[in-house]
């Protein structure tokens, strides 16, 4: 069994698509619009195989994102080296993103820092 992709509803497709394509190299789809709801999303495909469904549609509630809540928290993208954690945290902080942990090694001994992402949304970088 895998994960097949998981899916998060944003308020703006385009500028969310950008964000995991200029940070994470994301592919993406040509995009989906069902005319008769107004749905539209994005498939965002990564080197291993993952994949991320960005949706949006009309009235949408969009609550307030704190870290410490029930449910999903965050995304943890792997970079390949404590290197590039480095780097990729400091662009992300350069571009005007959140660093709201690290870069350090944790207690369970991840190399990681935490950012708030596009639309307030918490992303994990790793080794």
């Amino acid at each position: 069994m895998k994960i097949e992709h998981i899916a998060m509803y944003v308020t703006n497709l385009e500028r969310t698509k950008q964000f995991f394509e200029t940070y994470f190299g994301a592919r993406s789809n040509n995009g989906y619009h069902n005319l008769k709801t107004d749905f539209r999303s994005y498939f965002l495909s990564f080197d291993d195989g993952a994949r991320i469904e960005i949706m949006n549609k009309p009235e949408m509630d969009d609550a307030s994102k704190n870290i410490a809540r029930t449910g999903y928290i965050h995304i943890a993208f792997s970079v390949g080296s404590k290197e590039r954690v480095d780097e990729l945290t400091e662009q992300m902080k350069q571009d005007g993103y959140e660093v709201i942990s690290g870069p350090r090694t944790t207690g369970d001994g991840y190399y990681e820092s935490c950012i708030i992402g596009v639309e307030g949304n918490q992303i994990e970088i790793s080794i």
